[in-house]
């Protein structure tokens, strides 16, 4: 059986990750997510590599995908029954499942990205993320999170301790300096054409 470091990581692995799937999938999500990443890909260059950090069954990738038809996508997963779907949308290859915590970035890649895994993440083990992701960028990162100035913890679906709100990415924008913001904006999640879920994003560029 494999150990983790955190209960959030037990959480996310076992039945709960399994109904997130069935939560967060389907045509209305892959639409929104492609208003979503239109709005954030006119401020990069062409990108020709990804990475996801907690890729889930990759509806984010497939909005990508069709936005950039030829970018190279990896994923992070730590949910077998998501991983595998993942597997069958970018390749066995380019998935690594398991913890983030567990991942050791050997490539770097245009744009290392997550959406809404950070909020789920203990906050103690928030600094170790952040390199990961920064090690895993030669150009853009995208944190896409739920914001808060500063940090709190509230319940998620009646558990207490899974769901963290901070200035995320304003705490990778302090610990790296040669990381700049490039821009920023909210997904309100009564959009009535792209709905998210009151998602604040910032992508920013290594100088």
């Amino acid at each position: 059986m494999t150990k983790f470091k955190t209960l959030q990581e037990e959480f996310w692995a076992g039945e709960f990750g399994k109904d997130y799937i069935e939560r967060n999938r389907g045509e209305q999500l892959l639409a929104s997510n492609l208003g979503f990443f239109s709005k954030i890909l006119r401020n990069t260059a062409s990108l020709s590599s990804c990475i996801e950090f907690g890729a889930n069954i990759g509806m984010n990738l497939k909005a990508l995908k069709l936005l950039q038809p030829d970018i190279q996508q990896f994923g992070i997963e730590i949910n077998a029954v998501a991983a595998e779907k993942l597997r069958d949308l970018i390749g066995a290859e380019n998935v690594f499942e398991g913890s983030i915590f567990d991942y050791s970035p050997k490539t770097k890649f245009d744009l290392a990205f997550i959406k809404v895994v950070l909020i789920h993440i203990n906050p103690e083990m928030l600094p170790s993320v952040y390199q990961k992701i920064y090690d895993s960028s030669n150009r853009y990162i995208l944190i896409a999170e739920y914001y808060n100035p500063s940090p709190v913890s509230i319940p998620y679906r009646g558990h207490e301790d899974r769901l963290f709100k901070r200035d995320f990415a304003g705490e990778m924008l302090s610990k790296f300096d040669n990381l700049e913001l490039r821009d920023y904006g909210f997904a309100y999640i009564k959009d009535p054409l792209f709905p998210q879920d009151d998602i604040t994003w910032f992508l920013m560029e290594k100088r």
